[in-house]
């Protein structure tokens, strides 16, 4: 008999219909939040911001920049996952400002660590480091989905959309994000073609590979 989690995400599916009248409470959109927050990153640094977005307005002037795709003007709820444009020595050093705040862990424990940490970055090119933080935000994304899989919350994950345009229309060029995915959330409406669909993998067997 397969697990509460197995069964939850057998559930889910890429939802294109959402029901527009269905509204996330704020228990599970903090829930959500919360998810964004904990989810591991590389080294802890946290290269990544989360756009919030439930204005019906605003929702339906993103809909024509998802290539009309009406996820984004239904669902209860838009989530943005953006990454920092640029990673800088202070970026860092603020990291390991909060490390020895919330642990008291000694600065002579920490500032080895935090100089090569800044060594390491000084040597990456943009491109590297911007390749980087958006691994970081996949592995968000994907505790994402699986959160909202065990919550009941339907959701979209979105690369088919015109990432200039939205931080344009959203002012996220002017604090330094870009937008890389786009995650409508909320509740399925009925209607959708794809509710019924048999999920198609290609099976663990052929998935995993053990070695004893």
């Amino acid at each position: 008999m397969p697990s509460k989690t197995i069964e939850r995400l057998q559930w889910r599916y890429a939802t294109k219909r959402f029901d527009s009248s269905r509204i996330l409470s704020e228990e599970k959109l903090d829930i959500l939040k919360e998810t964004f927050n904990l989810t591991a990153t590389s080294y802890g640094l946290q290269p990544l911001k989360l756009v919030v977005i439930s204005n019906a307005e605003l929702k339906a002037q993103l809909m024509p920049l998802t290539y009309n795709q009406p996820q984004v003007r239904d669902a209860s709820h838009v989530l943005i996952l953006c990454v920092e444009k640029k990673i800088n020595e202070n970026f860092i050093i603020d990291h390991f400002k909060r490390v020895e705040g919330q642990r008291n862990t000694p600065r002579t424990i920490l500032e080895p660590f935090e100089k090569n940490l800044i060594a390491s970055f000084t040597e990456k090119n943009s491109e590297e480091i911007k390749d980087w933080m958006i691994n970081q935000l996949y592995l968000t994304l994907g505790a994402l989905l699986t959160v909202c899989a065990v919550e009941r919350i339907d959701a979209c994950p979105m690369e088919g959309f015109q990432p200039k345009k939205y931080d344009e229309l959203l002012g996220l060029d002017k604090i330094g994000l870009e937008s890389v995915i786009v995650l409508p959330v909320g509740y399925r409406d009925e209607s959708d073609f794809f509710i019924n669909l048999k999920k198609v993998r290609r099976g663990v067997d052929e998935l995993i590979i053990e070695i004893n």
